[in-house]
């Protein structure tokens, strides 16, 4: 008999083989970083040291599901950093970025639009002290399904002044090299 299959990243049920588990939350007002689980490891914490106020994104090769880089965005960083980053992002790359603190800052046009290259449909609307997360990928035609905003609200912000944490957890499709393209 078959052992069940792993469950990943605390999803509720196993991810078939041709996709990685993800977990992905945006950080807490400006006190708790976030948290990018993939494939069932930690890729970027608070406890690892690796996240920081803005923009934090983990790259992951969409083939074999390693990590292979992590960056944070944050104030110290020129706007054109962040657009020679998202420019040089090679095909067949898995794109996970979350916020923490303030994002909206860090955005120029020219950024928004290379992530809507990544899929993203969100990161347009994004405003100062919003909360948001994205998964998608490079060589992608069509809007990611893994994309949340929570908007900054004095109505229904949860942490005086800051809106909610957002959270997105499911299964993302393994990427197929060019050979495997019809």
């Amino acid at each position: 008999m078959a052992p069940p299959p792993v469950q990943k990243c605390n999803l509720s049920e196993a991810c078939p083989d041709d996709s990685f588990a993800f977990r992905i939350r945006s950080g807490a007002a400006n006190i708790v970083g976030p948290t990018v689980c993939f494939d069932g490891k930690i890729a970027m914490s608070h406890v690892l040291n690796n996240v920081g106020p803005g923009l934090n994104i983990v790259l992951v090769n969409g083939m074999s599901g390693v990590v292979e880089d992590t960056m944070n965005f944050n104030r110290n960083h020129k706007a054109e950093e962040l657009v020679q980053y998202l420019k040089d992002i090679q095909p067949g790359k898995i794109v996970l970025a979350a916020s923490f603190d303030d994002l909206a800052a860090k955005l120029t046009d020219e950024s928004r639009e290379l992530f809507a290259k990544l899929g993203s449909n969100l990161l347009k609307s994004l405003n100062s002290r919003d909360n948001w997360v994205f998964v998608g990928g490079t060589g992608s035609e069509h809007i990611s399904a893994f994309e949340k905003l929570c908007p900054s609200d004095e109505k229904t912000n949860v942490y005086e002044g800051w809106p909610d944490i957002v959270e997105l957890s499911s299964c993302y499709p393994r990427m197929e090299t060019d050979a495997d393209q019809p």
